[in-house]
């Protein structure tokens, strides 16, 4: 029987580590009813404590890109889920009855979010070390499926959990599974295959073949091009497609449970259980997506394969939020509106794929740039959401949602993943050269 490599041990470490991620995020939601409750929050205030999360979330990315690079994938993330630890378990212990409450809550979940900021950057940087490029697909289809898993198991989970021991539990639970996670990266990783006493030569032979050369260190490397990436017109428009993504995947991740208690009147072990479907949708979707766009560009060419996918998905999506919350019975919209955002993880990969394209080695910082706009969409539909379904009702939110999503579809149309924005950063002395 063949021996597993070792990067498959990481990477299913990383996929773990990105549930982990996903369960210290969204349990707040799960324990929204009684903290809401016990806070005597409404709907809109408890918006602005899920919001703080991806404030600083968003505020922090491109710090966290420079330390993934500057400590190694492995110091790096164990500090994290450490800090996340933390933060999951201070948000248990904010005294209710202590004067401004609200805005403790609204911190420790800005601090977390702080903290959970390094876990994709992170894991793109193992990724740039340990895995052949032809397997980067695959590999990055299994790390965000962690989210699918992560968010899908928070509801049933934590709702066992708490109608036993109380909603503070949940925190309790999820800040110890992040500790043990963290403490068991850092004794099982290392930053580089070489360095890790597990890794047979056939392997680190396999991993040096599918991984192009690196730089000469004696070779002069260009500065970050600012200017260039920030007015680059594929960046803008990817990066505003990535905000309408994130506006809408955070209706699921932070509303979709008090909806359907709320507007479908589902007790709350319903609840849990209807809230699985989407995840499961998100776990099975975004592993298609990332198969489904290389399948595309290998016959169609590139843009086909990275544009068509992130178009459709939202194009899809759209409409069923627009349908989901007109269907009469409670399954099946919970089923209807969980195939929406199924749908929406079809284009997943093909985000993070374009800055690649496009961007070389500023990738990393491209990528952070474009992951800026799904936390900033997520904060905005974290408090919007409340806001225009107690105004409006709930099928208005989801109606609001659905046009963003058709503006991010048609922002695709302006994504070029063939036109690379190295060419224009190239050092003046190769263009001499060259010529």
């Amino acid at each position: 029987m063949a021996k597993l490599p070792i990067r498959a041990v990481l990477v299913f470490c990383l996929f773990l580590l990105s549930a982990i991620a996903f369960l210290d995020r969204t349990n707040i939601t799960i324990a929204g009813p009684h903290i809401l409750s016990e806070f005597a929050l409404d709907n809109v205030q408890l918006g602005w404590v899920i919001s703080a999360f991806l404030v600083g979330y968003a505020l922090s990315q491109v710090l966290a890109g420079w330390i993934a690079v500057r400590l190694g994938p492995r110091r790096a993330l164990t500090l994290a889920v450490l800090w996340w630890g933390a933060f999951t378990l201070a948000t248990a212990l904010v005294p209710p009855a202590m004067p401004h409450a609200l805005a403790l809550l609204i911190a420790v979940r800005l601090s977390l979010g702080i903290g959970e900021a390094i876990i994709y950057p992170a894991s793109n940087q193992f990724v740039a070390h340990w895995i052949p490029v032809p397997e980067r697909g695959t590999v990055n289809g299994v790390i965000f499926a962690g989210i699918g898993i992560g968010a899908g198991l928070t509801p049933p989970l934590l709702t066992a959990i708490m109608a036993v021991h109380g909603w503070r539990s949940a925190f309790w639970f999820s800040a110890a599974v992040g500790v043990i996670a963290g403490i068991a990266w850092f004794f099982i990783a290392r930053d580089t295959p070489e360095r890790h006493p597990l890794v047979s030569p056939g392997e680190l032979r396999t991993i040096h073949a599918g991984i192009p050369e690196p730089q000469p260190e004696s070779c002069t490397k260009p500065g970050i091009p600012w200017r260039t990436i920030l007015t680059s017109p594929t960046v803008l428009a990817l990066t505003f497609a990535c905000f309408t993504f994130g506006y809408v995947a955070w209706i699921f991740l932070g509303w979709f449970f008090l909806y359907l208690a709320q507007a479908r009147h589902l007790d709350l072990k319903a609840s849990a259980f209807y809230t699985m479907f989407p995840f499961i949708a998100v776990t099975l979707f975004c592993l298609l997506g990332g198969v489904l766009g290389d399948w595309i560009s290998s016959r169609w060419g590139l843009r086909a394969g990275r544009c068509g996918p992130g178009f459709f998905s939202l194009l899809l999506t759209a409409g069923f939020l627009i349908v989901g919350p007109r269907v009469s019975s409670a399954p099946a919209a919970a089923l209807t509106l969980a195939v929406g955002i199924g749908v929406l993880y079809i284009s997943q990969s093909s985000y993070w794929a374009v800055t690649a394209d496009i961007a070389g080695h500023n990738a990393g910082v491209v990528s952070a740039v474009m992951n800026v706009g799904p936390q900033i969409g997520g904060a905005l539909t974290a408090s919007l959401t409340p806001w225009l379904a107690q105004r409006f009702g709930w099928t208005s939110a989801f109606l609001a949602a659905a046009i963003v999503a058709i503006a991010g579809a048609l922002a695709w149309l302006a994504v070029n993943p063939e036109t690379r924005l190295v060419a224009a950063t190239a050092p003046a002395t190769t263009q001499a050269q060259a010529q």
